[in-house]
């Protein structure tokens, strides 16, 4: 969601954020702007669009002087994406600026109070009530207690960060449901929504949690709560580098990270594998036998595309360990009155672990008394943090918005976790031991799909400017196809829908023509034939059919236009196979359509707003 940068040091605090910023683009936003402190006075420079708007606009040079500044990417909640509405935003005096990620729930109140008092508000969003309500209390307080003052009247979610041009020395920051973490430099210091903006100046992070305040200066800080009460806490290290976020020569982040898929999926699976006794170990479930002895309920609490990742997830625990499942919306999850036992065991997935829905979900299902565990990509994250015990998937930085390697790492992470329990149930050593040396072998297969790239970009050529889409799948190759058409939404902009195959009969084959493409898996499992069946009826229809099949399988070209063949390998490991081909076709039909595949429109990376 919306990127927040906050800078004091030595250097030219400028550059640093627009820096971070462009860091901070892959979050998704649709304004930019910036306020720095040159020579007593504060100097803004906003503007809706890229961040190339702005940097347009700025004269970077004659800010080289300035060691204090505060920028912000701005994914539109309250007011268009408008030059106005961008942050920072201004108080009545010019003293301060606020930049702001989340919504104040209560702002329609705070603004009608503050207009009352003689306020002046100039943009149509929830933050700029922040700026006036702090500006109303530092008239008689100092900055630090005018914004706690202001955090315990304001109602919603924040990560915010406050600037005064009376003290250019200093910044505040504060979070409430959204993320902060705090770099902590040699005579610098730097405040991010992300540590991928703070990485290229320093390793040593500090993790912000609700409900805390940083009061920042270039050789120090402190950690309050909203009572004002001192807080200690320790400095982490980030264990990645600048290095890992680049495209390294790839013509976008999305298709990079396709392709890294082959080492993301190792790494999710590397030291977790005992080929031996035909188990796994997740240490960081911390389970005992007797543990998952009285588990008799798992359910997965996710969204998007990690809620398809859940979906997988349930075929294969049920299958194989026998555990009843259910797979969760977070975003209805929390809004809802969930019947949760002391047997129930919850997993939270999320990419970013700081998505707001889910992290509610968590903190519900805690609240019962349940065990959480979170299933994440970023070492300390909130989910991380607050989970009872979780499992990583190490798939590394994902930049593109459209999330390819963390799903499949995802996937990869729900088999280790469905073997855990099988073995503990019935599952016998030679059936654990085939899934096992096929997801040994698994990242050989994606690369010989990765191989064809080719093939897949000339089928993309065929369909880029078709206006809809059907993917259809059955058993546990439905929810890649709801993945598949997922993907083509969010970075074509075509209209795709994702069912049950044999769902097709109940409603969706009245679409059916010959505009109309229908990506099939069609792998070969128990019910192949099912779906050629399914097959042939969109043939008698005359729909275009494009089919993910099984390498050799010959019969398949009697029903399909197009075949996409991958390596024949453990039905288990079909999903993780199969999502590869569908995630490169609907990158090139992205490209092919000229769309941004990066940064698709009013998408945003990590959702930390409802």
């Amino acid at each position: 969601m919306c990127g927040i940068v906050g800078y004091v040091g030595r250097k030219n605090a400028a550059l640093v954020v627009l820096n971070a910023l462009k860091r901070l683009e892959y979050r998704g936003y649709d304004s930019a702007g910036i306020s720095v402190i040159l020579d007593g006075s504060i100097v803004t420079s906003k503007k809706a669009g890229k961040i190339s708007v702005l940097e347009s606009a700025m004269d970077i040079d004659s800010l080289e002087s300035a060691g204090t500044g505060i920028g912000h990417t701005r994914w539109a909640t309250h007011g268009e994406p408008t030059d106005v509405n961008a942050h920072p935003h201004t108080d009545c005096t010019g003293d301060l600026v606020v930049i702001h990620n989340g919504i104040i729930e209560n702002y329609g109140d705070l603004r009608k109070v503050l207009l009352e008092k003689g306020h002046k508000f100039i943009s149509d969003t929830d933050t700029e009530s922040v700026v006036h309500l702090i500006e109303h209390y530092h008239r008689d307080l100092d900055l630090i207690d005018a914004v706690v003052k202001a955090l315990n009247r304001i109602e919603g979610t924040y990560g915010l960060v406050v600037l005064s041009k009376k003290e250019p020395d200093r910044i505040i920051a504060a979070r409430k449901g959204s993320p902060l973490v705090l770099g902590v430099g040699t005579d610098e210091m730097i405040v991010a929504s992300d540590a991928s903006a703070i990485v290229e100046h320093t390793r040593d992070v500090v993790y912000l949690e609700d409900g805390e305040i940083v009061d920042v200066k270039a050789d120090k800080y402190r950690i309050y709560d909203l009572n004002k009460n001192g807080i200690q806490k320790n400095v982490e290290s980030i264990n990645w580098d600048i290095e890992s976020i680049g495209r390294h020569g790839y013509d976008h982040f999305m298709l990079k990270e396709i392709f890294e898929q082959p080492e993301t999926i190792a790494n999710a699976f590397r030291g977790r594998i005992l080929p031996d006794d035909g188990n796994v170990r997740l240490d960081g479930l911390g389970f005992t036998d007797e543990d998952m002895e009285k588990i008799e309920r798992i359910i997965f609490v996710a969204c998007g595309t990690s809620w398809h990742a859940g979906l997988v997830a349930e075929y294969l625990i049920e299958e194989y360990a026998g555990i009843p499942v259910e797979v969760e919306y977070a975003s209805e999850f929390r809004y809802r009155k969930p019947v949760l036992k002391k047997t129930d065991l919850v997993f939270t997935i999320s990419q970013s672990g700081e998505t707001a829905d889910t992290l509610a979900a968590l903190r519900e299902a805690r609240a019962k008394g349940v065990r959480v565990m979170g299933i994440t990509n970023v070492v300390g994250s909130t989910i991380a943090r607050e989970s009872d015990g979780g499992v990583y998937i190490h798939a590394g930085p994902e930049i593109g918005v459209a999330s390819t390697k963390a799903f499949t790492s995802q996937i990869t992470v729900a088999l280790l976790i469905s073997m855990m329990f099988a073995r503990k149930r019935s599952m016998s050593f030679p059936e654990a031991n085939a899934i096992l040396k096929g997801l040994l072998a698994l990242p050989d297969a994606v690369k010989t799909v990765l191989s064809e790239c080719e093939k897949v970009k000339a089928i993309a050529e065929v369909y880029c400017s078709k206006h809809n889409f059907l993917y259809l799948g059955r058993g546990i190759n439905y929810p890649v196809a709801l993945e598949g058409a997922l993907k083509l939404k969010e970075i074509s902009y075509i209209h795709a829908e994702g069912y049950p195959a044999a769902e097709m009969k109940h409603g969706p084959i009245a679409l059916i023509d010959e505009e109309m493409p229908v990506v099939f898996i069609a792998t070969r499992d128990e019910i192949y034939s099912k779906v050629v069946s399914n097959m042939e009826e969109v043939r008698a229809r005359r729909g275009r059919i494009i089919a993910v099949a099984t390498e050799g399988d010959r019969d398949i070209v009697k029903y399909a236009d197009h075949v996409i063949y991958i390596p024949d390998v453990h039905r288990a490991l079909v999903p993780i196979l199969a999502s590869v081909p569908l995630q490169l076709l609907s990158y090139y039909i992205a490209v092919l359509r000229g769309c941004d595949v990066d940064q698709p429109r009013n998408l945003a990376k990590s959702v930390t707003v409802e």
